[in-house]
């Protein structure tokens, strides 16, 4: 077993029970002008504009984000070798995002350092913890169809097909100099799998998470109930958590009970903002239900649901954060520029 469930652990334990993911990358590389109109989306960055991705790491650290994650989502060698990079480039790129989210952290600390330090709680706290975490998409992000939103891949996809496709990246990231792994918006238990044999098959030394997207509350995308997805990630010892990314705020209180039914391993949240995703305009679209009044009624409805077990919605830029007495990794619902609620859930009541 390998010695990994430690860098979430201590992480939880110097943030009072509870720490804060970044939010949208892409939604913010577009806002500093890049055009991620590509099947790379927001990897094309690491070719064309690796300082805007350090731009945005380091505006999510100034906002008080515990986790970065690198801009590797959607990076695959074969999506680069489809680019015409070569598999050793498409490597040397991924570990690049990793090592650019290394470079925002070591700025932060460098510039936190000849100032003060953002604590947690009073003066006298730890310096604020910060990770890096190696993102990893879906297969269905490298067809750039669409199917990451949906989870199916057709018959033709085995089990086999999806570790073939993942496992040098994996292996590449591992290697990279993360604090862990981040396994995004897993669409179906099918690609869960995959990546647990991988992580054990290769004796991946670095912790890992597991974050499920949904769009009906109870099963993930592809229409696998979301308990047997997490049982999944609760049985391989290299995940430390696991969660839902990519999904409307309004579907969380009822996948966070399911998840608990199966695991008491620390729960991931980092919802979208409730639009819908367009594979065929490429871009997300803005419901009726999305309005600050509708998710704010949202979470009045959740906060009485679960009782003790939501505690304090807050502001993404600095606002005051309720005492928590669980462990959670919670993230914005989208970016610090627009001021965006964070949603802290609780893994147990107090």
């Amino acid at each position: 077993m390998v010695e990994s469930s430690a860098a979430i652990t201590d992480l939880l334990r110097q943030c009072g029970g509870y720490a804060v993911i970044d939010g949208g990358l892409a939604t913010e590389l577009e806002r500093h002008g890049a055009d991620l109109n590509d099947p790379l989306w927001s990897a094309k960055c690491l070719v064309t504009s690796p300082h805007l991705i350090r731009r945005v790491h380091l505006d999510y650290l100034e906002a008080g984000a515990n986790i970065v994650i690198s801009a590797s989502y959607q990076a695959t060698l074969q999506g680069f070798v489809a680019k015409g990079i070569s598999r050793e480039e498409g490597e040397a790129l991924l570990r690049k995002s990793v090592e650019i989210a290394r470079e925002a952290r070591d700025i932060y600390c460098d510039r936190a350092s000849k100032g003060s330090w953002d604590v947690i709680g009073d003066p006298k706290a730890l310096k604020r913890p910060l990770l890096v975490a190696a993102s990893v998409g879906s297969y269905g992000a490298y067809l750039a169809d669409g199917s990451e939103y949906s989870g199916i891949y057709g018959d033709a996809v085995t089990l086999e097909t999806l570790k073939d496709f993942h496992r040098r990246r994996v292996q590449v990231l591992a290697d990279s100099g993360a604090d862990l792994i981040a396994f995004e918006t897993i669409p179906n238990k099918l690609e869960a799998m995959a990546y647990a044999e991988i992580l054990e098959e290769e004796n991946i030394k670095i912790p890992a998470w597991f974050s499920f997207n949904s769009k009906d509350g109870i099963n993930v995308v592809c229409g696998d109930p979301i308990s047997d997805c997490a049982a999944i990630a609760d049985s391989c010892d290299r995940v430390v958590a696991v969660g839902i990314n990519c999904t409307a705020p309004r579907y969380i209180d009822g996948l966070v009970r399911s998840i608990k039914k199966v695991t008491t391993k620390p729960i991931l949240i980092y919802p979208n903002s409730g639009e819908t995703y367009d594979p065929d305009r490429k871009e997300w679209v803005v419901s009726s239900l999305v309005c600050r009044r509708a998710l704010s009624c949202f979470l009045d409805s959740l906060q009485q649901g679960l009782q003790k077990e939501i505690l304090y919605p807050t502001l993404g830029n600095g606002a005051t954060r309720g005492p928590l007495s669980s462990e959670v990794v919670a993230g914005p619902l989208r970016t610090p520029s627009e001021q965006s609620l964070n949603l802290y859930l609780a893994n147990k009541t107090p």
